[in-house]
């Protein structure tokens, strides 16, 4: 395994505008993408804002499917962040695009944890060359 996880990030334009104000149907979806990547679904939790937009997270063994929805704006931000080698976020990425019937997207693949990095119990992690400390 060359990393822990994998966090893929996407943005969904052109949206159906009446899936997304909807926290019950944007919660059953995201649950369904996460049984078609194969995770294995731990807890949801899922909240509806005034005037409009839901923001939501499936709770998966396997790390998070969150989701946050602008209806005004037709416009989806997802984070679908799985560990392991047996997920398929790429699947959940599809599946929710077409569900929330997308006209365009972009999505940018993190891989997040390169265990040659991580050291020993105990120790200090050693820092990339390309990590800023705040």
């Amino acid at each position: 395994m060359d990393v822990l996880g994998v966090q893929v990030l996407a943005d969904l334009y052109g949206c159906d505008v009446a899936l997304l104000d909807d926290p019950h149907i944007i919660e059953q979806l995201l649950i369904e993408a996460a049984q078609r990547c194969g995770a294995t679904i731990v807890s949801s939790c899922f909240h509806r804002f005034s005037p409009h937009g839901v923001s939501g997270v499936v709770v998966i063994a396997e790390s998070h499917l969150a989701v946050h929805t602008w209806p005004e704006h037709r416009f989806v931000a997802l984070d679908l962040f799985t560990c392991g080698e047996s997920l398929r976020p790429d699947d959940c990425f599809r599946f929710l695009k077409e569900a929330l019937r997308c006209e365009t997207s972009t999505l940018q693949r993190i891989p997040r944890g390169r265990p040659m990095r991580c050291p020993p119990t105990g120790e200090a992690p050693a820092q990339p060359s390309d990590t800023v400390e705040s």
